[in-house]
């Protein structure tokens, strides 16, 4: 999805991300990580998965609509620096925002090795944008329809254990796969880099809803990261706080599916002039 909004199409920088509100009156706000920005254009791309009510309203939007409420950039950038070989790991949805980071890595002079991970062929995302930047691609999925078959961590380990092992690891996806990326880099101590997508409110450290446990310490993902150390992340304290409104997501999601049904929407389509243009 492209959105009109040119002045965080102008202040983006790699690793930031948004904060969406579809719904203006009790709707979730949820965060999504810029996958790419045109500042010419004004417009920034938005890659999500429909898996929640808020993101299938998102998906059932027309070009010309409007989103009421957008939010960023926020979050720090990744820090972007010469290190010699990088190899950038992406899980699912987690390619989109791995793009940028592959793009700015590139750009000063870093030999990049992407991995992309997906359950089957057809859930592979950016292969073709991720091929015009890559000094290597390699892609895995689940049921060995497309590519190698296997899990992410499989090349990750081959190349942490080759003659030339990497010089930084940056890993992009769901938390169970960043887990195991930074547990395969952990003996090698080769610097591993997460970024994180938990629940998110406001989105700028106040409402605390995003904290997360690294080495000890209780930080905000919203305005200390997104990206963090990986071999500092407490992943299971990450997953169970996810998981601490499913109850009510499902929920939401099996009554907005069910008012689908019956030919009515929950809160109707936006057609209101101000927001951000799709």
């Amino acid at each position: 999805m492209r959105v009109h909004v040119p002045h965080i199409a102008a202040e983006r920088k790699p690793g930031q991300f948004v904060i969406l509100q579809v719904d203006t009156d009790f709707g979730e706000r949820i965060p999504l990580t810029i996958a790419d920005a045109d500042a010419a254009s004004g417009e920034i791309t938005l890659v999500f998965q429909s898996v929640g009510k808020t993101t299938h309203k998102l998906a059932e939007m027309e070009v010309g609509s409007h989103i009421p409420n957008l939010l960023g950039p926020l979050g720090r950038p990744t820090e972007i620096d010469k290190v010699g070989t990088v190899v950038c790991v992406g899980g699912g949805i987690g390619v989109a925002p791995l793009h940028p980071i592959v793009q700015a890595m590139k750009a000063i002079g870093n030999r990049i090795v992407v991995i992309i991970g997906a359950r089957s062929r057809d859930l592979v995302i950016f292969e073709e944008e991720m091929r015009r930047l890559a000094d290597e691609l390699i892609v895995m999925t689940d049921d060995g329809s497309y590519g190698r078959r296997g899990l992410v961590t499989e090349p990750l380990l081959e190349y942490c254990q080759s003659e030339t092992p990497p010089d930084r690891v940056i890993a992009i996806g769901p938390p169970v796969m960043m887990k195991f990326c930074a547990e395969t880099t952990r003996p090698f101590a080769i610097p591993t880099v997460v970024s994180l997508n938990t629940i998110m409110v406001d989105g700028t450290g106040m409402c605390g809803g995003c904290r997360v446990n690294i080495g000890g310490e209780t930080k905000f993902v919203c305005v200390d990261g997104p990206e963090f150390d990986a071999h500092l992340v407490d992943f299971d304290n990450m997953i169970r706080r996810l998981r601490a409104y499913k109850d009510q997501e499902d929920k939401a999601h099996a009554e907005f599916h069910e008012h689908e049904k019956c030919g009515c929407r929950l809160g109707g389509k936006s057609h209101q002039s101000e927001g951000e243009q799709v």
